[in-house]
């Protein structure tokens, strides 16, 4: 399995472990890291898309709510939110990752770690972000502006 997609499913563990147990999210990766050991490029990819995930909750919670509005938050999987979650910081907020590799890596997410359902969900919510891309990104920038 390629690095980058091993780091999103270790990321996408801890993020699940942390989103449940509220468990330190170092501690929970170390420990996942332990488990199954990587190149230190996978290792450097998953802790980036952790801290920046964790970082930016409140700004992807905010757009998930906004373009699945039939889900709430709340009564949304765990697993389909922090795949949603890690998709948008990687394509909106951090940028490095082309959109359509970030979407088809998150609809892989879902089919292996989600419900028979989520595949489309993810890919529906993703798509539908991706078409927006600019304007949300002007609107997080402004949103990171300090008054």
């Amino acid at each position: 399995m390629k690095t980058r997609r091993r780091a999103r499913r270790v990321t996408l563990e801890t993020l699940y472990e942390y989103d449940i147990a509220n468990h330190p999210p170092g501690e929970i990766l170390q420990q996942r890291l332990e488990d199954q050991p990587m190149e230190k490029a996978g290792v450097d990819f998953a802790a980036h898309l952790v801290q920046g995930t964790i970082e930016h909750l409140e700004e992807m919670d905010m757009l998930i709510s906004r373009y699945a509005p039939e889900w709430p938050l709340d009564q949304m999987a765990v697993i389909d939110r922090n795949i949603l979650r890690i998709a948008i910081f990687e394509f909106l907020i951090d940028g490095e990752t082309p959109v359509k590799v970030a979407i088809n890596e998150a609809v892989e997410l879902a089919k292996t770690y989600g419900s028979d359902s989520a595949p489309r969900f993810v890919n529906g919510v993703l798509g539908t972000l991706a078409d927006k891309v600019s304007a949300l990104r002007e609107e997080l920038m402004l949103q990171a502006v300090p008054e």
